[in-house]
C-alpha cells in the first residue's frame, strides 16, 4: 500500500530534483527522503529517479508517475470537503421518482433551480407509478418520488411533503353532445365508456373514482385500461371514452378531446412527495427546496 506521505515525498523532489532542496522544503533531513524514496521505488519495484554525482532527473517511470501522484495527492486534500459537502446535503447522489401529472405543474421549474442551486448533487430521474415507486424503495433503488394518490391515502412507513390537492375533472371526445356544456352533471355521464388506469398504480385514486358511480347508484362501464396520463387523453382523443384526469391536465392539450367540471362532490387527487425517513441529506435538501418552492418555508 503507498502511502500519501510517500507520493508527497516523491512530488517534491520531482519538482526540486534535488534532494537537499526537497528535504528543506519537507521539513526533514535528506538521508531520511532519500531513504523513504528508495522504499518507494522498492515498492513500486521500478526507478523513479537517475541519480548522478552532479544531478537528479525523473526517470520514464518517474515522469510517468508524477501527474497520477498530483491527481491522487489533489483528490485525497479535497476528500474532507466532499465528506463535508455531503454530510450537509450539497453533495451526492438523489435518485427521484414521478408520476407523469407532475410534469403538468411546477416540477420542471423546481428541477430547474434545483440543478442549479445545488451542482454538487447528481439528479437521477425516474417517470414510474406508484406501484413501481414502492418497488423501487423497497430495493432501495429511489431516495424520494411525487406520487398521486386519494387524499389521506399515503402509502405507509414514509414521510411526506403534500403538494397539491385538485378536483378530477372530466376529459371527453368533443363531439360528443355534453361537450358543448360548460358543466357537466353526473346524469350527464354515468353511462358513458370510461378509460381509466388500472387499480394497482393508484388503488386509492382508482376506488375514489368507482365510489362515484356507487354514490349515484352505477358501475362504470370501463372500455379501456392505460397507465400514462398522455395515453389516456389520447384515448379519449379517439373516441374510446371519457376519462377523470387532475384539474392540471387541462394544460395537455389535444385535438378532440374538451375538458369540462362536473357539479357536485367529484373525486379529488392529491400529490406529495414522500421519502424514507432517515433518508440522506441530499434527499432532505431537496425537500427543503420543494417545500420553500410551494412558500411553506
Amino acid at each position: 500500500m503507498i502511502e500519501p506521505r510517500s507520493l508527497r515525498q516523491f512530488l517534491v523532489v520531482a519538482e526540486e530534483l534535488h534532494f537537499g532542496r526537497a528535504a528543506a522544503r519537507l521539513h526533514m533531513t535528506q538521508p531520511p527522503l532519500t531513504q523513504a524514496i528508495q522504499k518507494l521505488e522498492a515498492q513500486l519495484g521500478v526507478r523513479l529517479f537517475e541519480r548522478s554525482s552532479r544531478s537528479v532527473a525523473l526517470s520514464p517511470a518517474g515522469a510517468a508517475l508524477l501527474p497520477e501522484a498530483r491527481r491522487m495527492l489533489a483528490e485525497l486534500e479535497a476528500l474532507p470537503a466532499l465528506a463535508r459537502a455531503a454530510a450537509e446535503g450539497r453533495q451526492g447522489r438523489l435518485r427521484l421518482g414521478f408520476v407523469s401529472t407532475v410534469g403538468f405543474g411546477e416540477l420542471p421549474r423546481w428541477l430547474r433551480r434545483f440543478r442549479e442551486q445545488q451542482p454538487g448533487i447528481q439528479l437521477s430521474l425516474r417517470e414510474a407509478t406508484l406501484d413501481v415507486q414502492l418497488q423501487d424503495f423497497a430495493a432501495d433503488a429511489l431516495d424520494a418520488g411525487f406520487v398521486i394518490h386519494a387524499p389521506d391515502a399515503l402509502p405507509s412507513g414514509f414521510e411526506a411533503l403534500p403538494i397539491a390537492r385538485e378536483p378530477l375533472v372530466l376529459a371527453l371526445p368533443a363531439e360528443l353532445p355534453q361537450a358543448g356544456r360548460a358543466q357537466l352533471a353526473a346524469p350527464d355521464i354515468l353511462d358513458l365508456p370510461l378509460v381509466i388506469f388500472p387499480r394497482e398504480i393508484a388503488p386509492s385514486l382508482f376506488d375514489a373514482v368507482l365510489g362515484f358511480y356507487r354514490a349515484h347508484g352505477r358501475a362504470p362501464q370501463i372500455a379501456q385500461e392505460a397507465i400514462q396520463m398522455q395515453t389516456i387523453v389520447n384515448l379519449v382523443s379517439a373516441g374510446m371514452g371519457v376519462a377523470w384526469v387532475p384539474e392540471s391536465v387541462m394544460g395537455l392539450q389535444r385535438s378532440g378531446v374538451v375538458y369540462r367540471p362536473v357539479a357536485g362532490p367529484v373525486p379529488v387527487s392529491a400529490t406529495s412527495l414522500i421519502w424514507r425517513p432517515g433518508a440522506p441529506p441530499a434527499v432532505q435538501r431537496f425537500v427543503t427546496h420543494v417545500r420553500e418552492g410551494l412558500g411553506m418555508a
